[in-house]
């Protein structure tokens, strides 16, 4: 079974649902860590989800808070992903946060 460390990365330029990861065919993840950076003055919040490979959505975070000008890690517990899920952002504000996601590859 070989293993990739891996990471990835979105700028919330919008406050439409964002794509941050999707496990690969035959592929499980485990995210190790779920940085939010506020780069703005201004508090803002973020949603996160996971969308199963049968499209039902579950919020991992519901309007979570972040801290003006501050780096906030979501995770305490490692997340794993499975084949065919979908790691999703959403930002209340525009142009206020990035997302950056470390994780596992087992494949």
């Amino acid at each position: 079974m070989p293993t990739y460390y891996k990471n990835s990365k979105v700028d919330l330029t919008a406050t439409s649902v964002t794509t941050l990861y999707t496990a690969p065919a035959a592929t499980t993840a485990v995210f190790k860590s779920l940085m939010v950076a506020d780069d703005s003055g201004s508090t803002s919040t973020i949603t996160v989800t996971i969308t199963d490979a049968g499209g039902a959505v579950f919020v991992l975070f519901s309007v979570k808070a972040t801290v003006a000008s501050a780096t906030v890690e979501l995770l305490s517990q490692p997340l794993v992903v499975q084949e065919n899920e979908i790691v999703k952002v959403t930002a209340a504000n525009a142009n206020r946060l990035h997302v950056v996601a470390s994780y596992i590859e087992i494949s």
